[in-house]
């Protein structure tokens, strides 16, 4: 029967057209590029789109969300918008050897005191994008790369011209969201090199970079143009489960219609794991895709979710990584940066080499000892050999992504090669680098005096996970650090900006290279925008050493907010000055019996040092010692950066820019233990000691490991000793396990 002509259609026509037009050319690209076996001719295939194309010339109110126009599109106006993650896309924790496989299927029964049949699914490690999906009665409606793990990268448009992404899906949850890996296969990227090559584009390093710059453009008729597949492998939000297992939910996915590894399989403990790991090691070169090693996923979905999430990882699943891949070359020169901590970080300049697909031209050294041959310790390594410019090294990439130098070829060693002088002074600033005893690493005094470190402090505030000041990147920063004009040498002095731009009637930014009246407006904008942040943030932006994201959102819900915590650093800062003397005369007095030849006596440093330190600054140093994560290390590290001074003036110079360092929201807050601190002491017999921690942060109560007068409950089981009678000299509330399982029940 002939086709009808479009301009006789009536509407109701052409919607109904349309609908099976959408569905019949989706079954075509599935057919064609996922199944390898092509239903319908190219001609045919070009004779669907041409009419769909002009159905919706004519009709464009009935443009439907999976119009297969769509996936070619037109370029997006601006840059992508955001899009925040109802479920947070984390990343994985990482495994390198056998044992370490071993050691996390024992964490796993520990945490859930389990010792029966366990299984996991083992899956390749796929080297592309992340990419989420989701789809809502079935239709495809939004798509979102990572990102920072909450919020990403609205990629809609460009999503949808890619051949493996489905439109539509049949019997899919009315709000499923899928996640998988955006790549590109090996062939597919050098004929794309080729093609670049000719027409005097740029080269793209790996399948991976070329797959992420295909999906980033905003243009996504140059995304359609690229061969990009997908992978589905785990989902984010769902309105009703997949499935009861990992790979149940995996093999209905490819039922729907996604591109599922058919490379993953069930196995039934750690020794099976390994065996598939070797299998997949074996076929990599041969899989025509770039993979980085191996995924294992307890497959019980109900274990899952009870073994649920560290802060960044989840306790259920680890990537076996591929051993780092190896090549030699000329190490050229050893160049020193300096860090936002003042850490002095050798680097080794190299004559450029392939590894691993990627072009490798610098490598880390790690530390002075690392150069010298030897460990911390002083004992050797590569067999005592130290690095030398000149000199032929060997170069991996650990986990397949940072480079680094494993060995020296003493045979190809030039004669002229002399050992390399670690400096003793800052390359940046002149001040002194001196180095901490027991630290591997040599740190410049300059502090803010140091531009190298005020300038990577900078770059670190405005980093994502921290200010995230849209339009104030890496390279605008650097700008306004070098402008005379306009400088920005502090974080205060961001939000200044607007101001003195006001003020200065002749350089005005707008008038700068760069910058024109709407984007300087955008960027004063996004500025007043980060007036407000949360206190999480806010800490790890300042930048201070072993202080992270995690350490960040502990310290965070223990003190609330920026008053309480500097009232209890400037309370606790005398007690960091006793640790600190303490350390240094036990430092010393071990050195002068190593000189004498004689065993160093037990030092009394310590005993002194805190009897004549004040108990309110006593009691603020174990308060603090008591947040989860925190160590005499990195208590020390927050008191001495955050005590009075000129980097404590630069964060209250800070803060008056602010309207709002908000507080963490509380996670339970209708839970009954919400806000309290719990202390377990005993042996529990219903749960292990790591799944009741974690219920009790689920409910939103504190876990402390110490009973004092902040205490609010005692859980106490069979055995419990000192902790017990400690609650009960308090007056603190003591309950048993059953007590404390009644009290949450329903939280």
């Amino acid at each position: 029967m002939a086709e009808k002509p479009v301009d006789a259609l009536t509407e109701a026509e052409a919607r109904a057209e349309l609908a099976a037009l959408a569905q019949r050319i989706a079954a075509a690209n599935r057919a064609y590029h996922t199944e390898d076996a092509p239903e319908i001719s190219d001609a045919e295939y070009d004779g669907l789109k041409r009419r769909n194309a002009a159905i919706e010339a004519r009709y464009p109110a009935l443009l439907r969300a999976d119009s297969p126009s769509a996936r070619v599109g037109g370029a997006v106006a601006e840059g992508f918008g955001k899009i925040r993650h109802r479920v947070p896309m984390l990343s994985l924790e990482n495994a390198f050897t056998d044992a370490d496989v071993t050691d996390f299927d024992d964490r796993v029964r520990n945490f859930l005191g389990h010792a029966g049949a366990l299984a996991y699914t083992a899956e390749p490690k796929i080297d592309g994008l992340s990419l989420s999906l989701r789809y809502e009665s079935g239709v495809l409606v939004q798509a979102a790369t990572r990102g920072d793990g909450e919020t990403g990268e609205d990629v809609t448009a460009n999503a949808r011209t890619v051949a493996d992404i489905p439109q539509r899906v049949a019997g899919a949850p009315e709000v499923m969201e899928i996640r998988g890996e955006i790549y590109m296969a090996q062939a597919d990227f050098a004929a794309l090199n080729d093609r670049q090559r000719a027409a005097g584009e740029k080269i793209f390093a790996n399948p991976r970079n070329a797959a992420a710059g295909s999906l980033r453009q905003l243009d996504a008729g140059i995304t359609a143009a690229r061969p990009l597949k997908f992978f589905a492998y785990t989902w984010g939000e769902l309105s009703e489960p997949l499935a009861a297992t990992q790979l149940g939910a995996i093999e209905r996915l490819a039922a729907m219609g996604f591109a599922t590894n058919p490379l993953t399989v069930l196995c039934d403990g750690p020794q099976a794991m390994l065996a598939q790991y070797r299998l997949i090691e074996a076929q990599r070169a041969t899989l025509g895709y770039d993979i980085d090693g191996v995924v294992y996923k307890v497959n019980d979905l109900a274990l899952q979710a009870r073994l649920g999430f560290r802060a960044t990882t989840p306790r259920w699943a680890i990537a076996h990584k591929f051993p780092a891949e190896l090549a030699w070359t000329r190490l050229e020169a050893i160049d020193i940066q300096v860090g936002r901590t003042g850490a002095l970080s050798p680097v080794a300049r190299l004559a450029p080499v392939t590894v691993g697909g990627v072009v490798v031209s610098n490598a880390t050294l790690h530390n002075e000892d690392y150069i010298a041959g030897r460990d911390s310790a002083g004992r050797p390594i590569r067999d005592g050999k130290d690095i030398r410019a000149g000199d032929w090294v060997q170069v991996y990439r650990a986990g397949d992504v940072i480079p680094k130098v494993a060995d020296v070829d003493l045979s190809r060693r030039p004669a002229d090669a002399v050992p390399y002088a670690f400096p003793e002074t800052c390359p940046e600033c002149g001040s002194p680098a001196i180095r901490e005893p027991g630290d591997s690493i040599r740190r410049c005094t300059g502090g803010l005096i140091c531009p190298a470190q005020s300038l990577e402090k900078l770059r670190h505030f405005v980093s994502r996970a921290a200010f995230d000041i849209e339009g104030l990147g890496t390279k605008q920063v650097e700008m306004f650090f070098a402008d005379p004009d306009l400088p920005v040498k502090a974080p205060a002095d961001i939000f200044t900006l607007a101001a003195r731009d006001a003020a200065n009637p002749l350089k005005k930014l707008k008038n700068r290279d760069g910058f024109g009246e709407t984007s300087a407006s955008k960027l004063f904008a996004a500025i007043d925008e980060r007036r407000r942040i949360s206190f999480e943030r806010f800490l790890f932006a300042l930048g201070i050493r072993h202080v992270g994201e995690v350490a960040a959102k502990d310290l965070a819900r223990h003190y609330g907010n920026w008053p309480a915590l500097a009232a209890a650093i400037d309370a606790a800062h005398p007690a960091a000055l006793a640790e600190i003397a303490a350390d240094e005369t036990e430092a010393a007095e071990r050195a002068a019996a190593a000189t004498a030849g004689r065993r160093a006596e037990v030092s009394k440093a310590r005993a002194r040092a805190w009897a004549d330190t004040p108990a309110e600054a006593r009691a603020a140093w174990d308060d603090l010692l008591s947040v989860e994560g925190v160590g005499a290390t990195l208590a020390l590290s927050l008191v001495t950066a955050l005590a009075p001074g000129p980097e404590r003036a630069a964060v209250e110079a800070l803060v008056a820019q602010l309207t709002e360092i908000a507080p963490p929201a509380a996670r339970a807050a209708a839970s009954p233990v919400a806000g309290l601190t719990v202390v377990f002491t005993g042996t529990l017999e219903k749960m292990t000691r790591a799944e009741a921690k974690a219920r009790a942060e689920a409910l939103g109560a504190k876990v402390a490991g110490s009973v004092s007068a902040r205490t609010d409950l005692v859980v106490a089981g069979p055995g419990a000793g000192s902790k017990a009678r400690d609650a009960e000299r308090l007056g603190i509330r003591l309950i048993d396990e059953d007590g404390w399982l009644a009290l949450i029940a329903g939280g």
